[in-house]
């Protein structure tokens, strides 16, 4: 189901979101994960301070658990939570050139 309503995805299974479903209580109806967190808004940038592009945002400990934050702005495309060292780039790179 696609509807001009869709803002997001989920987090965590990537569940199509509204603007309705970005509530401080608010669940995703697909893996019933918190959707007002950390790691669904625009903000959220691993590996830097507070992993938040906001400078003056408060720092919050659980990236997976609901917050008050009034920087959060809900993700388009949620960025995965493990920040990715050039190492780690270069091994996917090698490891998707060997695929079969």
């Amino acid at each position: 189901m696609v509807s001009d309503d869709i803002i997001g995805k989920c987090w965590q299974c990537g569940h199509d979101l509204t603007r309705a479903d970005y509530g401080r209580e608010a669940d995703c109806p697909g893996c019933h994960k918190p959707t007002r967190v950390c790691r669904n808004c625009r903000m959220y940038a691993p590996g830097r301070p507070n992993d938040c592009l906001e400078p003056m945002a408060e720092a919050v400990q659980d990236k997976e658990r609901a917050n008050f934050c009034e920087h959060f702005d809900p993700s388009e495309q949620p960025v995965d939570g493990s920040p990715e060292t050039d190492q780690d780039a270069l091994l996917k790179a090698a490891e998707a050139l060997f695929k079969i």
